[in-house]
């Protein structure tokens, strides 16, 4: 099936080295790309078909998937957003999570919250908090920053919301955390 829209989204796509993985088979391929983002490349023209499937193979091949349901879409660009604002970007912005969702995707938040709820059997903010928490298990990790400032840069009304946030998902303080042998970090996809 030949591509309709100059934009596909692709699932997978987690980090700065994925968009460097597709943006290698874009060229490969010889596909001319107007942009590669995090879940989604942008093309300048239509794909055939035979395009098309050589496209889907080298990105399964490379551990991604094209998304072709809109709803499916849709939820790749959600967790995009959030996956860019909590890891890639700061998230202390003046906009509520559901607001910044409305606004970057043109859609009420109640119909996103509703389709990402229906297919991925979990709530937008549930997603967006183990996120956060995955990346506040990356910065503990790192030994830079304390408690307090993590719980500011991860957008936690207080470190001891923060504190109670994640032994409540990991089982263990942020400190014992710290301490552990081998902090347990789940892949951003895997979320």
């Amino acid at each position: 099936m030949g591509s309709e829209f100059e934009s596909i989204a692709v699932k997978h796509m987690v980090c700065p080295r994925c968009v460097a993985t597709v943006e290698s088979i874009v060229d490969r391929l010889g596909l001319q790309a107007e942009a590669v983002s995090l879940g989604e490349v942008k093309l300048q023209r239509q794909l055939t078909d035979s395009e098309f499937r050589s496209f889907a193979e080298r990105l399964e091949e490379s551990g991604f998937e094209i998304l072709v349901s809109k709803e499916k879409r849709l939820i790749n660009k959600i967790k995009s957003l959030i996956l860019e604002r909590i890891h890639y970007a700061d998230i202390s912005s003046p906009l509520k999570l559901s607001a910044y969702l409305a606004e970057s995707l043109g859609y009420e938040y109640s119909y996103l919250s509703k389709v990402f709820s229906a297919v991925e059997a979990v709530t937008i903010e549930r997603y967006s908090m183990l996120q956060r928490i995955e990346r506040a298990k990356e910065l503990l990790s790192y030994g830079e920053l304390n408690v307090t400032e993590i719980s500011e840069l991860l957008d936690f009304s207080s470190a001891a919301h923060f504190s109670a946030q994640f032994k409540r998902e990991t089982g263990m303080s942020p400190s014992q955390f710290k301490k552990s042998d081998r902090p347990a970090r789940r892949s951003l996809d895997s979320i």
